[in-house]
C-alpha cells in the first residue's frame, strides 16, 4: 500500500499464504509471488534481474534470505520485520560487497510519530491509505487475544481489531 502510494513500480508482494497475496493485490501490489523455491526466480523474472528495494516485513530469516537474493546489484534490503532474538541470518559477504547491496534495519518504519502520524491520518482520510482493507476480523474479545495471535501466526488473519474484555 505504502510502496504504491510512494510511486514504486512494480510492487511485488511475496508471501507464504495465497489469501495474503490477494489482499496485497487489492491494496496496491502489481504482482503476487508465492514464497518458496521459485520465489526469487519469479521476482527476478518480473523485474528483469531483481528489485531495487526489498522490504522484509515477516521477521523470519527465510524471508530475509529471499529478499536479499531477489535484490538486484546495487539494491537495498530494508528489514522491518522483528524476529525472535535468537534468529540470525547468513549473508554471503562476497555478494554483499561485489554486488554493492545494502541491508538496513527499520524499527517501527523508522517513524517519528509527531511528524508522521498526522500525515498518515491525512492520507487515510483522503482515501489514499485504505488501512481498513487490511482488517480481516473485527470485534475480537480481548480475552481471545491468544487465539487471535495464533491466527495471525498461522497466516489466516492479516489484522484484527480487539475489544476490551469484560471480566
Amino acid at each position: 500500500m505504502a510502496a504504491a502510494l510512494a510511486g514504486a513500480h512494480p510492487v511485488i508482494a511475496v508471501d507464504t499464504v495465497e489469501s495474503k497475496l490477494a489482499s496485497a493485490l487489492a491494496v496496491g501490489a502489481t504482482h503476487g509471488v508465492l514464497a518458496g523455491d521459485d520465489a526469487v526466480e519469479g521476482v527476478r523474472e518480473l523485474t528483469g534481474g531483481g528489485v531495487t528495494v526489498a522490504v522484509e516485513a515477516a521477521g523470519h530469516p527465510a524471508a530475509l534470505a529471499t529478499a536479499y537474493a531477489a535484490t538486484r546489484v546495487g539494491g537495498r534490503v530494508v528489514v522491518a520485520g522483528l524476529p525472535h532474538p535468537r534468529h540470525t541470518v547468513d549473508v554471503p559477504i562476497a555478494s554483499l560487497v561485489g554486488e554493492e547491496k545494502s541491508i538496513l534495519g527499520s524499527y517501527m518504519g523508522s517513524a517519528v510519530p509527531r511528524r508522521d502520524l498526522p500525515r498518515l491520518f491525512d492520507l487515510y482520510a483522503a482515501g489514499l491509505l485504505p488501512a481498513d482493507a487490511l482488517v480481516t476480523s473485527r470485534s475480537v474479545p480481548l480475552d481471545d487475544v491468544n487465539a487471535a495471535l495464533d491466527r495471525l501466526h498461522a497466516g489466516t488473519e492479516v489484522r484484527q481489531i480487539l475489544l476490551p474484555g469484560h471480566r
